[in-house]
């Protein structure tokens, strides 16, 4: 990188950097185009754009430090430390740079080749999408030993900029408040989110510290909640911190840092006791979870490299079948991040690499590094090639397991699980199915339920914890094999067995309804790590929400009403006065079947969550820390999200 530091700094930034591309009008009518959606997801990307400008800097070496507030209003306020937005006039528009930066779509340095040579984000859209957005939007910038500013409302500039004092400092301020016009589900900032993805972005670009500060909540000092990320070793820190709570097969990380073909490659991995596969993979800082050309690159070079050696090493000699690519993987963490100058996106979401070239780059660089690594650890390659033949007799053995559900799963409707009571509607968007804990629950919902579009399958006791068992376990599981056979979908091939057809999906929602109790919530948790592990797809796709019954019922006379949480009981026994009679619903059996349809399952009046995956390996990190064996890091979790989550410890 240090080449590419030099290449930068050899250029100015200036006006003459910064290009317009079009106008931005059509951001407000189409902001999902352009921000991915109006909730939750799309309100926090508003972050990462105007943060990602501060990582461009950073990666063009002239930022080390930046920092993020969630003000008491749930603006955001992003500071760097880097150039400061150019404030000259731009020779083109004939308005100060920083004008066209933040009204004019397009308009970015990193348009400007010789500006940055690579940068994250959505390339250009960034800072001015977000003013646009805005309600009200305040840039300030320190730069040449002066302090200008400009505001906006909606996107519109309110003044021309102007210079409001001096400096010795440099950088750029930006303070912004979405607007509710536009974000109407909600303008309130999850700090967990938030922390999530600057520590993400601190491990992907060692040496650089990023600070989160939240001024809506104060610690028992009275100083603001808040944490301050920085690595020195990058990925290798990444991976540490990941599978914290999973046991090393090896003393240490393997990793690899450098140039190769021309692309930034950096890769880090190790092996753990576990039976998952856990890739994750970066493109200029943005998570590619649907892969790409660098994912393909590293599984031919892990493969070709770890085969090689097995072979050589002899301890291959007795084992009577091949070994497969998947076997190569059981049990690994690895992160791979590249830096690429224009990359292509394809997929669902463009979040899939397409450039070709960059397939070998990564190859190259795993195979040289495993190869090192091999020969310098004789004793963890020896551990490592026992795993990879324990993962392949465990893969045949799956296979048999996999065939079966295949053949339970493909019969006609007379193969449905026996206690499946089906719905009578064949058109899958209009079908729900509700996975429901227990035989008692289950008949009250099947009692409830409208037989025309809804479907209950009730599951026995807690499911099968994936996280601790070997995968042909999970595909003999009656409960697991029942849940396949009852949605209808087919679990990959042999060689691509992560793979799953959702083309005979015969339910567009799958709702897990559990218990409102401790008991409840681990299943429900453990139902989503079988959901996160083996059908992921169903989660990306958007087919998987849990039901929320109610926690009490408030009786008052002929008054009734139904509360969720503590806080809503309490208003509605203010509301009802004195003589309020409250029940308490231990369990989904404690219902009756209209007092269930009225709450949890009719379309009218229940909620439902809609499980979303906002950063994957943040997911990867939670599921493997509830359901592993590491207790301590466990309750820590279920302490601080008490309020969300209330998962067995």
């Amino acid at each position: 990188m240090s080449e590419a530091k030099e290449e930068f700094n050899k250029h100015g930034y200036s006006a003459d950097s910064i290009q317009a591309l079009e106008g931005m009008e059509h951001v407000r009518m189409r902001p999902s185009m352009y921000i991915g959606d109006v909730g939750v997801r799309g309100l926090h990307h508003l972050v990462y754009e105007v943060v990602d400008n501060s990582i461009d800097e950073a990666l063009a070496g002239h930022c080390n430090n930046i920092t993020v507030t969630i003000n008491e209003d749930n603006s955001i306020t992003t500071e760097d430390d880097g150039r400061g937005i150019p404030v000259d006039i731009h020779k083109k528009e004939g308005i100060s740079a920083l004008e066209v930066v933040m009204t004019k779509i397009g308009a970015g340095g990193k348009f400007d080749k010789d500006s940055y040579k690579v940068s994250g984000g959505l390339h250009g859209v960034g800072v001015s999408c977000v003013n646009a957005l805005s309600e009200h939007l305040k840039a300030t910038v320190h730069r040449d030993g002066k302090i200008w500013e400009q505001e906006y409302e909606r996107g519109k500039s309110l003044y021309p900029v102007k210079q409001v004092g001096e400096t010795d400092k440099r950088g750029t301020i930006v303070t912004f408040k979405p607007d509710p016009t536009i974000f109407q589900q909600t303008l309130e900032y999850s700090y967990d989110t938030l922390a999530s993805r600057l520590r993400e972005l601190s491990y992907l670009n060692k040496g650089i510290t990023v600070h989160i500060v939240d001024k809506r909540s104060k610690k028992e000092n009275g100083d603001f909640e808040g944490e301050t990320f920085h690595s020195e070793e990058g990925l290798k820190e990444f991976i540490k911190y990941l599978d914290a709570t999973r046991e090393p097969l090896m003393k240490d990380v393997i990793a690899f840092e450098g140039e190769k073909n021309g692309v930034p490659v950096e890769v880090a991995m190790v092996y753990n006791t576990s039976y998952a596969e856990n890739l994750h993979s970066y493109v200029n800082n943005i998570n590619t979870h649907e892969g790409g050309t660098h994912l393909s690159g590293f599984r031919r070079g892990l493969t070709h490299t770890l085969k090689k050696y097995a072979d050589e090493s002899g301890m291959l000699d007795k084992l009577k079948f091949d070994i497969a690519g998947d076997d190569f993987r059981e049990g690994l963490t690895a992160i791979v991040s590249v830096k690429v100058q224009e990359p292509q996106f394809e997929g669902q979401t463009k979040t899939k690499l397409g450039n070709r070239e960059v397939s070998a780059s990564v190859s190259q660089a795993v195979s040289e590094m495993l190869t090192d690594y091999l020969e310098e650890h004789p004793d963890d390659a020896k551990i490592i090639v026992q795993k990879v033949i324990l993962a392949a007799q465990a893969r045949h053995a799956a296979q048999k397991a996999r065939e079966m559900v295949q053949r339970k799963t493909v019969m006609s409707i007379g193969g449905l699980p026996g206690k499946l009571s089906d719905c009578s509607e064949q058109d899958p968007a209009k079908c729900e199915v509700f996975l429901v804990e227990g035989d008692s629950a289950g008949g009250t919902a099947k009692q409830g339920r409208d037989r025309n579009f809804q479907a209950i399958l009730p599951l026995r006791g807690k499911i099968l914890n994936v996280e601790k068992a070997m995968t042909h376990k999970v595909f003999e599981n009656e409960e697991i094999k029942n849940i396949f056979t009852a949605l209808g979908v087919t679990i990959g091939t042999e060689e691509d067995s992560k793979a799953l057809n959702l083309s005979k999906l015969r339910y567009h929602k799958i709702v897990i309804m559990c218990d409102a109790d401790i008991d409840g919530s681990h299943i429900a948790t453990l139902i989503l790590t079988f959901f996160f592990r083996y059908m992921k797809e169903l989660i990306e796709e958007g087919h998987v929400y849990i039901a929320t019954p109610p926690l009490y019922l408030v009786k008052k006379g002929n008054k009734k009403q139904y509360a969720w949480s503590d806080k809503e009981r309490d208003g509605i026994i203010a509301e009802f006065g004195d003589g309020s009679k409250i029940q308490r619903y231990k369990g989904l059996g404690e219902m009756n079947a209209e007092q269930l349809w009225d709450t949890t399952m009719n379309p009218e009046f229940r909620t439902m969550r809609l499980v979303q995956i906002d950063n994957g390996t943040e997911a990867d990190r939670i599921f493997s820390m509830l359901m592993g064996d590491e207790v301590p890091p466990r309750r820590e979790f279920i302490e601080k999200n008490a309020i969300y989550a209330n998962i067995d410890a």
